[in-house]
């Protein structure tokens, strides 16, 4: 299992980041984005299946400030009780720092280059905010948190941002997604795509969650946007 160790950009120390690197040169970098859960198998997954499309993929543990390393499983209560505690109190400013700091990294391991990051629940919230807070090249978010309470930051979205929201989310109402759909719609960086009967987190890459026609959809509009937008 290779890893990356990345320096936080206040200096106030460091963290480890999962990589998977392609086959030759990689043809762009892709973040993935942790959900509540750290960065566990799943993601890891995630990580090695866009290596395998080319891409440098690295996935920073964004948890680092409370406890490295932290890895939870969401079938299991006990656990997925924990992560959400863990998320109460994660600083998500200082994780977006995190992610600016991994872009820094994976554009100097490009020699230049674009650099694409995509987030699952408490990630798709941080690609948001990352497509609003940074110069990354394309975000995605699975089934974002709170948008609603992001849109005040949409102004400042200049690339390309795409997010799959599943209209049976137990974590996202219908009117947060109505709000979403108002204030992010007539955005011309920004693509929405609706998955009517799905919950949070149907495109796991492991476990109860996953639906998986769903999940193909989505990470099949998630490939193609990388390609058009990435290289």
């Amino acid at each position: 299992m290779s890893t990356l160790t990345i320096d936080a950009l206040d200096e106030s120390g460091s963290f480890s980041a999962y990589v998977a690197r392609p086959e030759g040169t990689p043809r762009a970098a892709v973040i993935v984005i942790q959900e509540i859960f750290g960065v566990n198998e799943g993601i890891r997954k995630k990580c090695d299946g866009w290596a395998t499309k080319g891409y440098l993929a690295i996935a920073p543990d964004l948890f680092w400030r409370l406890q490295p390393g932290i890895e939870l499983d969401a079938d299991v209560p006990e656990e997925m009780q924990q992560a959400l505690d863990w998320m109460g109190k994660f600083d998500q400013d200082k994780g977006v720092a995190d992610i600016e700091s991994t872009i820094q990294v994976a554009r100097a391991e490009l020699g230049g280059g674009k650099v694409g990051a995509v987030g699952f629940c408490l990630g798709g919230r941080l690609a948001y905010m990352t497509a609003a807070r940074t110069d990354i090249d394309a975000s995605v978010g699975y089934y974002a948190v709170g948008i609603d309470g992001l849109l005040g930051e949409k102004h400042a979205i200049a690339k390309p941002l795409l997010l799959h929201i599943p209209e049976a989310d137990h974590f996202v109402s219908p009117e947060v997604q109505a709000k979403m759909h108002e204030g992010l719609d007539d955005h011309p960086k920004v693509t929405l795509y609706d998955y009517p009967g799905e919950d949070h987190g149907f495109a796991a890459e492991m476990g109860k969650r996953r639906s998986e026609s769903s999940a193909q959809m989505a990470d099949k509009r998630t490939e193609e946007f990388f390609a058009a937008h990435l290289g």
